[in-house]
């Protein structure tokens, strides 16, 4: 499991964390789930290019419930009851984020640096995958970007390789976690 302290990293060190944390030739399901959650993800987020991730999806399974920064399920919703919905938002988000004003203006260090998989539980052909998101960044403005969030995602396996049908995301990240 990748794992990194309690305090969220900052702007300094972004450069180191763009490499993937798993040996390829001992865990190589953690290594092509890193690839597809983290660095393809992040990449094609910065980028506000759906195409770059859309093949990770199964379109036909896919669901997306939003904790809605809630741990009280009674405060979930499915937002995302269609892989369309998600794409529409998470572009909107895509740009809302790269208007972001962060000191030196590397979103794509930012975004690497404050993901984490910090847990996997393989079942067969089923997988669920904790995403975490933790950084502190300056703005530009003064104050800060804080964030602190964590995603569980579903994944099925498509013959040989894994595909995202689903997740709970928008979760509180609790302090230490």
């Amino acid at each position: 499991m990748a794992q990194r302290g309690a305090n969220p990293p900052s702007v300094e060190i972004l450069s180191s964390t763009r490499r993937n944390p798993f040996d390829e030739t001992r865990e190589p399901e953690r290594t092509a789930v890193w690839e597809m959650l983290v660095a393809r993800d992040c990449e094609a987020f910065v980028g506000a290019d759906w195409g770059l991730i859309a093949q990770d999806f199964w379109e036909e399974r896919f669901e997306g419930i939003s904790a809605n920064g809630s741990n009280d399920p009674a405060g979930w919703s499915l937002s995302y009851p269609t892989l369309d919905a998600y794409r529409r938002d998470w572009l909107r988000m895509a740009a809302e984020f790269l208007q972001t004003p962060l000191v030196g203006g590397d979103h794509l260090g930012l975004l690497y640096a404050m993901t984490t998989l910090d847990r996997f539980e393989f079942d067969g052909d089923r997988l669920l995958v904790w995403k975490r998101f933790r950084a502190e960044a300056p703005l530009e403005s003064g104050g800060d970007l804080s964030i602190s969030m964590q995603s569980i995602f579903r994944l099925h396996r498509d013959g040989g390789r894994w595909r995202i049908v689903g997740f709970i995301g928008y979760l509180p990240l609790e302090t230490g976690a």
